[in-house]
C-alpha cells in the first residue's frame, strides 16, 4: 500500500491516520512524504503505522523538512533531515539512508527503494529559460511555494545544489543494485515531468522534481513508481511503467465531490 501528503496538522487528516489499518497483518505501507511540518507529527504517525503494518517505508516530503517560525525543533536542512531519519530508525521504519527492503509477496521479489531527491527548478514553463525567470513568473502569478521561505538547504548553498547532491548519491546506489531484481521507486516528487502537466498553475511545477530523473523508471527496472506532492491521486503509465500518486491532500481538496479518495492505494499486487 502507498500513501502520502497526510498533512496531519489538520484534525480531519489526523482522523484518517487513526482509522488506517491494513487488510492483512502481512501488508507493507510506503509513506511518500509530507506527513506534517513537525518531527512530533512524524513520530505520531509512524508509531501508529508500525504497530499495524508488517513493514513501513518512508521518504521525506518538502513539508517534513520545513523549519517554521518559532519552531520548537529549529534544526534546518540536512540536520533536520537526519533528525527525521533518527526518528524513523527508532521505530524500525526504512528510510532512504538504510538498506532497501525486498518485498517477497505477490508480484515480488521487488526492491522497495525510498528516495530523497528534492527538485532543481528544471520543470520550468517554456517561457522561462532560467531559474530566475521561472521564479519571476511565479511571483507575478502569485503562485510561490512556501519552500522558498521555510525549506532551508543548509549546509548546501541552494536547494538545487542539495538536490543534485542527493541525485548523484542515489543514482550511484541504485546503479549498484542487483540487476536481476525489479524495483519500486518511492519519492515524494514525481520522477518524470509528465504528471505536472495538469497542474492548474504551471508555474508551480518548478518545485515538483528534476529532469535528472527522467529515465530512472527505465534504467532502474521499476515495476512501479510511487509519489505524492501534487495532491492529484491517480494512476498513469510512462514507458510501460505504472506511476501511482498516493496523496491524501488537504481536507478542502479530498472533500470536493468526485475526488478519488481511494487511499492508501494498492501498489502490489497491482
Amino acid at each position: 500500500m502507498g500513501i502520502s501528503d497526510l498533512h496531519v496538522a489538520f484534525p480531519e487528516n489526523r482522523k484518517i491516520v487513526e482509522e488506517l489499518y491494513p487488510d492483512s497483518p502481512a501488508d507493507w505501507i510506503v509513506v511518500a512524504g509530507d506527513v506534517g511540518e513537525s518531527p512530533d507529527d512524524l513520530e505520531w504517525v509512524l508509531d501508529r503505522l508500525t504497530r499495524r503494518y508488517a513493514t513501513v517505508v518512508w521518504a521525506p516530503g518538502n513539508h517534513d523538512l520545513w523549519t517554521l517560525r518559532d519552531d520548537p525543533h529549529p534544526l534546518r536542512g540536512e540536520a533536520r533531515y537526519r533528525r527525521l531519519v533518527e526518528i524513523c530508525r527508532s521505530l524500525g521504519v526504512h528510510t532512504p539512508e538504510d538498506p532497501y527492503p525486498v518485498w517477497a509477496g505477490p508480484g515480488g521479489p521487488l526492491v522497495v527503494a525510498p528516495l530523497f531527491l528534492l527538485y532543481d527548478y528544471t520543470f520550468r514553463t517554456p517561457a522561462a529559460a532560467t531559474k530566475e525567470q521561472a521564479l519571476e513568473q511565479a511571483y507575478e502569478a502569485g503562485v510561490v511555494c512556501s519552500d522558498e521561505f521555510m525549506l532551508h538547504p543548509d549546509p548546501y548553498p541552494t536547494r538545487e545544489a542539495w538536490c543534485r547532491a542527493r541525485v548523484a548519491a542515489t543514482e550511484q546506489r541504485l546503479a549498484a543494485g542487483d540487476p536481476e531484481l525489479r524495483t519500486v521507486l518511492v519519492n515524494h516528487f514525481p520522477l518524470v515531468r509528465s504528471p505536472t502537466r495538469i497542474l492548474r498553475h504551471p508555474e508551480f511545477a518548478q518545485w515538483c522534481g528534476t529532469e535528472l530523473t527522467a529515465d530512472w523508471h527505465v534504467r532502474f527496472r521499476a515495476a512501479a513508481v510511487v509519489y505524492g506532492h501534487l495532491h492529484i491521486p491517480r494512476t498513469t503509465w510512462h514507458d510501460g511503467v505504472r506511476f501511482e500518486e498516493v496523496s491524501v491532500g488537504y481536507p478542502r481538496e479530498w472533500r470536493t465531490p468526485g475526488h478519488p479518495r481511494n487511499v492508501p492505494r494498492l501498489i502490489f499486487p497491482g
